[in-house]
């Protein structure tokens, strides 16, 4: 792929967001079309599978907040026609090459810098800034080891393994390097140096004006090789599609929508370079008795009117626990929230935050004539008291 490829690509496009989007917006999209496009979702769509692909690349950009920031950078001034030749003096023409303008060349500032090239200073050229933008390599790097790809995946947890922590296996597809050449791409092992990029894995080209710009090689497809005798798996390429199920622990205390990183569990890297990373996004299922808020977690608790009145003690369940039993102050009004202290949520730290406990008085649907009899005693006995008077004086009041 081209330098004008990369340029040219429109990420913003491939998410279907606004070149204003926030943070926010773009992970919401990316989501979504992850779902959608995901090859396990679409087994053998070999389009849904390169649509995946894309997107994958798309948000590994817009995702990122300073490659996102030079992404548009590199779009202002290099997309829209930028350092095209102009007038320059009596010859009408500039006469220079974009590695000096780059900086780390001759004649630079001090320190390996130049001034005006906005902001892209002490680099190695122009293949240095989109090396950096797309993880590719800049000029010179191709016989190096590389980085693998970051991979993103999905799991979803019950309330409990989410709150406890549970070890979950996880199918991933990446590209690897192919198992029946070693990644050599030649089917006897042994290929051959490039004659048109001398093993380089790229080439210059003028482009007018005194440019030059350096591109992957089309001959090699930018490896510095060339298979003598194709490989029949991987057809030349040196890299195979790897799937393999990975056994993933998920800490404690995760909530539902959080990232989580692994570090070296993602692409496997080529020529001796490190594996990408991988990253989890994790959903929680709803539990029909417990809630969340932060570390702590909630339930609610009915109790009924003689309890709220007179107190009492009230038994409340815990998640995977013994039930904890709570004293209820009399005069409890419905709605107040009690603590039991240690039987929450996992922290960081290895402790655990607390179960928030709601009181929600119970009023019965059908009273015996004994109850009937009493409550109407009840009535009788504070029939001086009125309730809403503080709410109707306050009222007046405002």
């Amino acid at each position: 792929m081209s330098t004008k490829d990369f340029v040219e690509k429109d990420y913003y496009k491939v998410l279907g967001v606004p070149k204003d989007a926030t943070d926010a917006e773009i992970k919401k999209a990316y989501r979504k079309l992850a779902r959608e496009f995901h090859p396990d979702a679409n087994k053998g769509d070999d389009k849904a599978e390169e649509r995946f692909k894309e997107i994958s690349e798309a948000n590994d950009v817009l995702g990122d907040a300073k490659k996102r920031k030079e992404y548009d950078e590199a779009r202002a001034l290099f997309g829209n026609g930028g350092f095209r030749p102009g007038p320059g003096g009596a010859g009408g023409n500039f006469n220079f090459d974009l590695s000096d303008l780059f900086g780390g060349a001759q004649g630079g500032a001090p320190g390996g810098q130049t001034g005006g090239a906005g902001g892209f200073g002490g680099g190695g050229g122009l293949g240095d800034v989109f090396g950096g933008l797309f993880n590719r390599g800049g000029a010179g790097t191709r016989t190096q080891p590389r980085r693998g790809q970051d991979i993103e995946s999905e799991v979803t947890l019950s309330f409990t393994e989410a709150v406890d922590g549970a070890t979950v296996p996880l199918r991933m597809s990446s590209q690897a390097p192919c198992k029946a050449c070693s990644g050599t791409g030649d089917k006897n092992g042994t290929p051959r140096v490039c004659p048109t990029c001398l093993g380089t894995g790229q080439v210059s080209r003028g482009s007018g004006g005194g440019f030059s710009l350096t591109d992957p090689c089309v001959d090699c497809k930018g490896r510095g090789l060339i298979a003598q005798d194709a490989c029949d798996v991987c057809k030349g390429s040196g890299r195979a599609k790897s799937a393999r199920t990975m056994q993933v622990r998920i800490p404690a205390g995760v909530s539902d929508g959080q990232r989580i990183r692994l570090r070296g569990k993602g692409g496997p890297g080529e020529r001796g370079g490190p594996a990408g990373d991988l990253y989890v996004v994790v959903h929680v299922d709803a539990h029909p008795v417990f809630g969340r808020k932060g570390d702590n977690l909630t339930v609610t608790v009915p109790v009924d009117f003689t309890e709220a009145a007179l107190g009492g003690e009230v038994k409340v369940p815990t998640l995977g626990g013994p039930p904890v039993t709570l004293k209820l102050p009399a005069g409890t009004p419905n709605g107040r929230t009690m603590r039991a202290r240690g039987k929450g949520a996992v922290r960081k730290d290895g402790t655990r935050g607390d179960l928030l406990v709601t009181v929600e008085v119970t009023v019965p649907k059908d009273l015996g004539t004994e109850a009937r009899e009493a409550l109407e005693a009840y009535r009788k006995a504070t029939a001086g008291s009125d309730p809403r008077a503080d709410l109707f004086q306050a009222a007046k009041g405002a």
